[in-house]
């Protein structure tokens, strides 16, 4: 699964993980993307898209 939403491009950024000594590991926070069906183009697609975009579109509807 890609974690790319395909109406704004937000993907995978990276972070640190600092313990209680502080020491920094890389870790990588994910978009809460969702699969949705849209209509693009008069075809029915099945698209992933991040929960910002999809209040959004539920908003113009």
């Amino acid at each position: 699964m890609s974690k790319v939403c395909e109406i704004c491009g937000k993907g995978r950024s990276a972070g640190k993980n600092v313990s209680h000594s502080n020491r920094h590991t890389v870790r990588s926070f994910n978009a809460n993307v969702h699969k949705m069906k849209l209509d693009i183009d008069g075809q029915v697609k099945s698209v992933y898209v991040c929960t910002r975009c999809k209040r959004t579109l539920n908003k113009e509807i």
